[in-house]
């Protein structure tokens, strides 16, 4: 059973997922912190290079975060965490085209 059924992304923002990124957490989510971490850092490694996906990651992170605020504290602050890392990572690394798609698509 899913925590959170559905990211509501496509109806806030228009944007459509292209990714499994929040399924994936949501699961990650039933086993835990160490879980949550590990589903993290297989995305990244995997994905850091494809611009489209890491924004994906870093917006999943994101809404992730404020989902769980106020109901699992633990969960919120380790996702924020997530956010702001892989978001400074975006900022120093992606170059280009790239910085540009993920600057617009997050702005």
């Amino acid at each position: 059973m899913a925590i959170f059924s559905k990211w509501n992304i496509t109806e806030l923002t228009g944007y459509v997922p292209k990714t499994t990124f929040w399924n994936d957490f949501d699961i990650a989510d039933h086993f835990g912190i160490d879980a949550i971490k590990d589903t993290y850092n297989r995305a990244f490694n995997e994905w850091k290079n494809n611009k489209v996906y890491v924004t994906e990651l870093v917006m999943v992170l994101n809404h992730r975060c404020w989902c769980w605020y106020n109901k699992n504290n633990e969960y919120s602050k380790l996702y924020a965490d997530l956010y702001y890392k892989l978001d400074e990572w975006c900022l120093d690394n992606l170059k280009g085209e790239d910085f540009e798609y993920y600057v617009n698509t997050t702005d």
